[in-house]
């Protein structure tokens, strides 16, 4: 159950890299042409600032997710390391559970704007929605949080190899 377990979330934290990738190399090809269009046909698109926006969104809550997986996030540990073992141990479960708490509270409140919202168009882009651009939110919070209960239930992943999927569908194949 717990390999199962693990190799779901491997698929989910890809998936958020992926997603946090894609959104940064598209950003990177939208950017030059609105600068383009601005200075050298000097009439600049109404879409790429909006759209880049979003992408930033994007990238921040599912980039946010995979880097808290990976152990790559913002930690200061320097009170934590000088304190006696077992309460380190408590200090590790309640930032967990308060993390945790963090998630809940952008998925209920992230929810809510995004649905609150959802009749406003953008001015800039007239066929989006305001509340589809807010969706990240929850929807990183969601990933987060199942990062969060995986940390909390079957310990730190962010050491343990991700097992890549094609080499190990390959591999299968083969066999």
């Amino acid at each position: 159950m717990k390999n199962t377990l693990l190799r779901i979330n491997d698929r989910i934290y890809q998936l958020c890299i992926g997603i946090a990738g894609l959104s940064v190399l598209t950003m990177t090809l939208i950017i030059p042409w609105g600068i383009f269009t601005r200075y050298v046909l000097g009439s600049g698109s109404s879409w790429p600032e909006p759209t880049s926006i979003l992408l930033m969104v994007v990238f921040t809550f599912f980039g946010a997710a995979a880097s808290y997986r990976a152990g790559a996030h913002m930690a200061v540990a320097m009170a934590v390391e000088r304190m006696p073992a077992p309460v380190r141990t408590l200090a590790a479960v309640l930032v967990q559970v308060l993390m945790a708490v963090v998630c809940l509270f952008m998925i209920t409140k992230g929810f809510k704007l995004s649905f609150n919202t959802w009749n406003q168009f953008l001015g800039e882009m007239p066929g989006l929605r305001v509340g589809i651009s807010y969706l990240p939110i929850p929807i990183g919070g969601v990933l987060t949080l199942i990062f969060v209960l995986e940390k909390l239930l079957l310990g730190d992943q962010s050491h343990r190899r991700v097992v890549r999927f094609d080499v190990l569908e390959e591999s299968e194949g083969a066999a």
